[in-house]
């Protein structure tokens, strides 16, 4: 199957809410509606407010679970390079290499800078079933969905908002997962439009916030973790990346982004400290050759410290369903 053009991509992902008016139209149930406040002015306060509650309330969107879905685990940060899609990767291998009996799917958030399609190694346009939904791509036992499926590899992705939340709606709808017991969703960078969306269309069984030790990170990762608590998401704990650096040839160990910021963190908004991963090469080198390092070096050092993270996950999890 080729490669989708911009265009028709650009005519897949425009179907917006037909009751959305952009900016600067005036529609006439606008009118209307300005017309019925005039002359309801004089309703109670009360029952005024009521009704615009309720009208408020039909304007917010209904979180639907995703079909065949047990449960949405998101992998956020407050900052962009601090290694959240790496760690998204090796999470959803761990889940496997920890309980080979589960189902894990990963899902890429990330519309402006996909980069999972080259994490996993994966290429090549989805294909569709019968009804129309798009099958993921899969390797190392994982079905995969991003944007980077769906445009060639250096293709900008120019799009305003209502075009990006038309994108994710599809990308969490329009997906055949077929039975999961964990979608891992590896979500952009930051706090915005992406982020509000997924949490307010589907139902989230629980954040981890990655981040590194260095300060400039830590403040992000704090708005991250705030975020999520302001949208009634689970946070299951914070990952502390690229914690320390060990010197091949001497060993000695250098902590280059500070020490122990992250679980301090942690401590300071009373949530988990989930594990540290260390600054190692050949989570570099598996990482860009396609080859993540749970899979490609499963009884090293940086596998083993991702497993435990996976590990740590699943029991918050089970704490959190039963508390």
């Amino acid at each position: 199957m080729s490669r989708f053009s911009y265009s028709k991509l650009l005519h897949l992902f425009k179907t917006v809410s037909p009751n959305l008016h952009l900016s600067g139209s005036r529609s006439p149930a606008v009118c209307c509606k300005r017309v019925i406040r005039r002359k309801t002015s004089s309703v109670p306060e009360r029952e005024r407010l009521d009704k615009q509650k309720q009208h408020m309330a039909r304007g917010l969107p209904k979180q639907k679970p995703i079909a065949g879905v047990e449960q949405v685990i998101v992998v956020a940060s407050g900052k962009g390079g601090v290694g959240k899609s790496t760690t998204a990767v090796n999470l959803a291998l761990g889940l496997m290499a920890n309980d080979p009996h589960v189902t894990v799917g990963l899902l890429d958030a990330d519309v402006y800078g996909p980069s999972i399609p080259k994490l996993m190694n994966l290429k090549g346009n989805p294909e569709l079933t019968d009804k129309n939904l798009m099958r993921p791509l899969v390797n190392f036992g994982i079905p995969c969905m991003s944007m980077g499926f769906l445009v060639e590899d250096v293709a900008p992705i120019v799009w305003r908002g209502l075009m990006v939340m038309s994108a994710i709606e599809k990308l969490l709808r329009q997906v055949d997962w077929g039975l999961l017991d964990y979608l891992v969703v590896d979500m952009p960078p930051g706090t915005g439009d992406v982020q509000l969306s997924i949490t307010q269309n589907i139902p989230i069984a629980g954040a981890v916030i990655v981040s590194t030790p260095q300060d400039i990170a830590l403040l992000d990762a704090r708005r991250g973790a705030e975020m999520f608590r302001k949208v009634n998401v689970p946070v299951l704990g914070l990952v502390q990346n690229m914690s320390v650096f060990q010197c091949p040839n001497c060993h000695h160990q250098t902590h280059i982004f500070g020490a122990d910021g992250v679980r301090e963190l942690a401590r300071n908004l009373g949530v988990e400290m989930l594990g540290d991963i260390p600054l190692h090469l050949n989570i570099r080198e598996t990482s860009d050759q396609g080859q993540p390092v749970v899979v490609s070096s499963p009884d090293s050092p940086e596998a083993e410290a991702y497993k435990k993270v996976a590990s740590a996950v699943v029991q918050r999890l089970h704490k959190s369903s039963s508390g």
